[in-house]
């Protein structure tokens, strides 16, 4: 009787063995498709970032193109103005 009771206990030590194989094994895919997310989800991240700067960044092209255009704006209207005190000059003459 004492040699069938040491030979399930090793069946169930190697069958513990294989269960623990197996779980490791489903552990390892576990922790390769969090890391493969993570992962995917750090080259999303960087993409918005990279977008966001990139529009703050357009965002002040615009804004000192609008002051450029404005001084010129101005200019012209200045010009303008000079005209029309020229012109009445003339029609006097």
């Amino acid at each position: 009787a004492g040699r069938g009771g040491a030979r399930q206990g090793k069946m169930a030590a190697g069958g513990a063995a294989d269960a623990q194989a197996r779980f490791g094994h489903s552990v390892k895919g576990l922790l390769t498709e969090k890391v493969t997310s993570c992962g995917t989800d750090v080259i999303a991240l960087t993409k918005q970032v990279l977008k966001g700067s990139r529009s703050a960044e357009l965002l002040g092209q615009a804004a000192r193109n609008m002051v450029m255009q404005e001084d010129a704006i101005l200019h012209s209207e200045d010009s303008l103005r000079k005209m029309a005190i020229i012109t009445t000059h003339l029609q006097y003459q």
